[in-house]
């Protein structure tokens, strides 16, 4: 089997929309973006690390501080709230040029290198079956739809959540895969993707303030 290392695609906005500056806001006592650029320094499946940027300001403070991470200047047809990140994968990409990828954001303070080296690991394990891999939360708990229908339950029997099939949510902590699988749908998780549960800890993602604000709670407790 050949011998697979991968390339990190990090997106970094300058903008976001509900946690001002959440990339270069500090967190713990340095800027968010430091903590999942010195665990990708960490795994040994990592060849390369790319931050795609529209910020001047991020761009310099990697530049400073990571010097063997290289940047990809957003262009501006690619910037904005509204624009799709398969999209910015597809252009970074095209100027990059390798076999197989990791995506994942600098909102995950909390991932480890263990669990993305795992991640490789099983990626190349199960390449010859699988096309792709992605990171997800296990559920066990009963839902409804928005109508109040019970999802995966019946409410006439109060079942144990312990013994409900469980069902997976895409976490967005990161995704694995190659080239030739994101060319064929334009999307990250390919036509046959295994998934990967991971801790709950590990994949909390700031979103909203108070995820940031959970996230450092949880980062002072479990991590200093």
């Amino acid at each position: 089997m050949e011998k697979i290392s991968f390339t990190v695609l990090l997106p970094m906005k300058g903008h976001s929309e509900r946690v001002k500056n959440k990339n270069m806001r500090f967190f713990s006592g340095q800027p968010l973006c430091t903590y999942v650029l010195n665990m990708l320094t960490q795994c040994k499946y990592v060849s390369q690390v790319f931050v795609d940027t529209d910020s001047e300001v991020i761009e310099h403070f990697i530049r400073q501080h990571f010097m063997d991470v290289q940047i990809i200047k957003r262009p501006k047809l690619l910037c904005g709230d509204m624009v799709s990140m398969n999209d910015i994968i597809k252009y970074d990409m095209s100027l990059i040029g390798e076999k197989h990828y990791i995506q994942t954001h600098a909102t995950n303070p909390l991932l480890k290198a263990h669990t993305l080296d795992r991640a490789c690991k099983k990626y190349i394990e199960g390449i010859n079956v699988y096309d792709s891999l992605f990171s997800v939360n296990r559920i066990q708990t009963r839902l409804y739809d928005a109508g109040g229908r019970a999802v995966n339950h019946n409410p006439d029997v109060l079942q144990r959540t312990q013994d409900l099939s469980p069902l997976y949510e895409e976490n967005s902590n990161f995704y694995i895969f190659s080239a030739e699988s994101f060319r064929k749908r334009n999307t990250r998780i390919g036509e046959k993707p295994l998934m990967m549960e991971i801790s709950k800890l590990e994949s909390v993602d700031i979103d909203e303030e108070q995820d940031f604000i959970l996230a450092e709670q949880l980062y002072k407790a479990f991590y200093l």
